[in-house]
This record gives structure tokens, sequence and C-alpha cells, in this order.
């Protein structure tokens, strides 16, 4: 197949994550193909993050002095960062999380619930994503309702008018399947929660690493996503909604520097972003995001799109030639992102993960927090390999001979 989309730049971007030169143990080269659980990080994110440590280290909007200037004004640059990221209209949309799964469980603890209303998810969905609305529904009495998934790993939206009611209070969705790959008619589904008064929440801890994003042409209320899968560091995640909608709701936790004023009778709270960012903030992790997404849109992330497809297409022309082995999720490139999750019949998810891991493979074995997924194509877990922009063929070439070593070693041939 031509390898056309690949980024021309791909060995000076590889010097950019200084991991990716490492030796293991055993003196194998670490071949990364687990992005899609945490990325690797370019040395510009690394240098930001200690720069800020050891220059401007304070407190934000707190300190009367200059660090404290300082790190504010970094911090408050980041939330401009991502708002450039997003094309959000307005920087107050903005709001710091600690990850996704915090940002998901603001809005499934402030949107309200009650009886009659209903949430409608996906079954392809994380965890994240499934629990935090079931805890919002059993505390409201709403009901939870599902899109189902199709054969090929699409979902199944034969019956969305039935699904989506003039009852539906929220539908939330992944614009990215972190298991299947599967990528998902957002702005589509997004309409639909429009169409009958319901918000429309997002996922896009997946999509957001290789596809531009745009909210305004998503259409969408409510969007999320986490650093750490954007090149970013761990420990913060980001909330973006429409700024009326998120002034509308009320406080996630309370604390310091979301109020307006307290009193020991009552408090008034700030507006939106700082109504949901109580207490100190993870402020070198936000700084290290906006340096994160600042990089990644140098980059491109229309190439880092092209990129993703080309390797995608190779790693699936590439499995296809296992014997025995099954990807779950289309097998188109053009409709899925860069996770692959597949079986390989006769072995064990965790033996070929272990046995990979001893070539200095490096992938994910489990049900990568989507048991209904994987329930509902009837296995309990899979193995998942994820590139990103610093993937090479070679090292797909180097998946591919691992999985053929492992049914040698496990005697299938």
């Amino acid at each position: 197949m031509t390898l056309d989309g690949l980024l021309p730049e791909l060995e000076v971007i590889r010097k950019d994550f200084p991991i990716l030169e490492r030796q293991l143990a055993d003196g194998k080269p670490l071949v990364y193909l687990d992005s899609a659980n945490t990325s690797q990080k370019p040395q510009v994110v690394i240098d930001t993050m200690v720069d800020h440590l050891e220059r401007h280290n304070a407190n934000i909007a707190r300190a009367m002095h200059q660090l404290g200037a300082e790190s504010t004004e970094a911090y408050e640059a980041a939330r401009d960062q991502v708002a450039a990221f997003l094309h959000a209209p307005s920087r107050n949309e903005v709001v710091f999380t600690k990850n996704a799964t915090e940002a998901l469980n603001l809005l499934a603890r402030t949107i309200e619930l009650q009886p009659g209303d209903n949430v409608v998810i996906t079954e392809m969905e994380h965890h994240s994503n499934i629990v935090s609305w079931q805890l919002a529904c059993e505390r409201s009495g709403a009901e939870l309702r599902w899109f189902g998934l199709t054969e090929d790993g699409h979902l199944d939206l034969s019956n969305a008018d039935q699904l989506v009611d003039e009852h539906t209070k929220v539908v939330a969705f992944t614009w990215v399947s972190n298991m299947l790959g599967t990528v998902n008619p957002v702005a589509r589904l997004s309409e639909l929660a429009r169409a009958v008064g319901a918000y429309s929440v997002v996922d896009a801890s997946q999509a957001a690493p290789q596809l531009p994003i745009d909210v305004t042409e998503v259409g969408c209320d409510f969007l999320v996503f986490t650093g750490h899968k954007t090149v970013g560091p761990t420990g913060i995640g980001v909330l973006w909604g429409r700024e009326e909608l998120l002034n509308a709701l009320p406080p996630f936790h309370g604390g310091g520097e979301m109020i307006e004023t307290v009193t020991m009778e009552r408090s008034t709270y700030a507006a939106a972003p700082h109504r949901f960012e109580a207490g100190t903030p993870p402020i070198v992790e936000a700084v290290g995001l906006g340096a994160a997404l600042d990089y990644l849109s140098q980059v491109g992330l229309d190439a880092v799109h092209r990129h993703e497809q080309t390797i995608t297409a190779y790693a699936l022309e590439g499995l296809a030639t296992v014997k025995g082995l099954r990807v779950l999720g289309p097998l188109d490139a053009t409709q899925r992102g860069g996770a692959i999750s597949f079986e390989l019949a006769g072995v064990h998810p965790h033996d070929i993960a272990t046995v990979l891991d001893t070539r200095g493979i490096a992938v994910r074995a489990g049900h990568h927090c989507a048991k209904p997924a994987h329930a509902r194509y009837g296995v309990q877990s899979t193995t998942r390999m994820s590139s990103y922009l610093y993937t090479t063929p070679e090292e797909i070439d180097a998946l591919v001979e691992g999985l053929e070593q492992t049914r040698a070693y496990f005697g299938l041939d």
C-alpha cells in the first residue's frame, strides 16, 4: 500500500520525544504502541513544565507578588491555548479539570435530572461516560438508555427516534471509541439532542489527539478531553461548554476561587470557568497542556490525522496476515482512529502483551475500560495496539512479526 500520508518530517518528530530513543533492559529498542492509553511527551512540554517549576512557581490568583503574577499569567495563557485548539468562541468556556473523567462527572453531578427524564449514551463508551450517568440516574430516578452497536463496530442509529425523545435530557457519546476505534457522527448526534432540547456531551478523549476540533462545527453543548493523550501531562483535563450553559450550572466543588462572596449564612459564586475550579488547580500541568496543544497545532492536526489513517491502514493490512487474528471494529481506516483491538485465537491477551513486551513492544491488554463493548462482541478482553504521530511503519512490522512469534511460542503453527 502507499504510505504517502505519513508525516514527511517523521524522523524529526520522533527526535522530539526523548523516550523513543530508549533501549530497554535487554537492549531492544522501545516500540511504543500504547498511545491511546497515554501518549509520550515531547521535549518542549517537559522543558516548559520544568521551567515553570524552576522559575515561576507560585499559587495563582492569590499571591500579590511577581511570581504569583507570572504563575497566574502562565495558567491563564494555557486557557487561551486550549480555547484556540478547540476554536472556542470564548476563553471563559474552558474549564480545567484533573482529567476527562472528572469533567464528565462534573456534568453528571450538575445537570439537573428528575424522574421521567432519560439520559442516552452508547454501548461503546468508556466506563467514565457510562458509570457517571448510571450514578446520576440512580440519584435522580431518571432512565438510562443507550444506542447499540452493529456487527461491524458502528453505532446502531436505526432506533434513534425511539431512544431520543421529548423526555431526553442528555445525549452523551464518544467521538472516537477507545476500543473499537470507530469515529462517530458527532454533528448528527448533537443535532439529535438539539432537536428535542437535550444537552449533547462529547467525550473527545481519543479524538483530540488525532483530529482537528471546532466545537462550533460539531454543534455540541459540552466537550471533554484529557491532557495525557494529547502529548501533555497527566493530572489535567478540559471541560468545554457553551458559556451560557456553564453559567446556568451549579458549582461542582466548593472552596477558594470559585466564589464571589462568602458569609457565614450564604455564598455567591463566580462565573464560569472559575466557579468550577475550586482550590489550587493543577497549575504546572495546565501550563504543560498548553505547550502540548501548541506543539500539535504546529505539526498540524490535519497532518496528524492523515498520518494516523495511513499507519492504521498499514497496521490493518499487516494484522490481516496473522493467522487466527480477529480485529474488532471497522476494517476501513478512514472510518476509525488509531486504536486497534484484536483477538488471537488460542492465546490470552495478557500472554500476547507479555510476549510482545519481551521484544520491546508495548501494547495494552484487558477490557480497556469498555466492558459493555467487549460483551457485545462476546469477548472478555482483547489486545490493543494504538499508534500516534510518532509511529513508523517499521514499528508496525515489528508488531506483526512479534505476533507471529507469539503464535510460534504457543505452538499454533
